[in-house]
């Protein structure tokens, strides 16, 4: 774990209970961007992160305070890049420095492995999470899909590091 501003800190982690702690944040995350009044539960969220998981030299990091986790980012290498495939902070923590935090724990793996690429997709009318990527130094491609699951218009972002 290394310590950031005395309270925070990261660590890369494939426990099971770290993969359940990721899945309900990424669970109630999208839920209040989606407005969704629905109880969420990170049983709906689990095939999509178990997938991530599943890909050669993916890594799932964990950002915690007071021993609670309150955000967490999941990547993998590809032959360029790396590809940050979810990004998440728990609702009560947004607007706290933990995504910004994720991110450059991202870009320090990208560097530890020769990357120099951070790549990532995200839903087009996102307005919340393209601040947070534009703030750490992405930019936005031409480049634009249909997301398979939800149906979302999303688009792909880049940062050179």
């Amino acid at each position: 774990m290394n310590s950031l501003d005395d309270e925070l800190q990261l660590a890369m982690t494939l426990e099971p209970n770290a993969v359940s702690e990721a899945a309900l944040i990424w669970a109630r995350a999208t839920a209040l961007r989606d407005q969704r009044t629905e109880p969420p539960t990170g049983e709906e969220k689990m095939p999509g992160i178990q997938r991530r998981l599943n890909l050669e030299g993916s890594k799932l990091l964990l950002a915690s305070r007071d021993d609670t986790c309150v955000g967490f980012t999941l990547f993998a290498p590809r032959e360029e890049s790396l590809e940050i495939f979810y990004l998440a902070v728990a609702p009560d923590s947004w607007g706290s420095g933990v995504a910004s935090t994720l991110l450059v724990g991202a870009e320090d793996y990208a560097r530890s492995i020769g990357r120099a690429t951070l790549e990532l997709w995200v839903i087009n009318d996102n307005e919340r999470a393209l601040s947070v990527y534009a703030r750490s130094g992405f930019v936005g491609t031409e480049q634009v899909k249909r997301d398979e699951s939800s149906g979302q218009i999303e688009r792909r972002l880049l940062k050179q590091i």
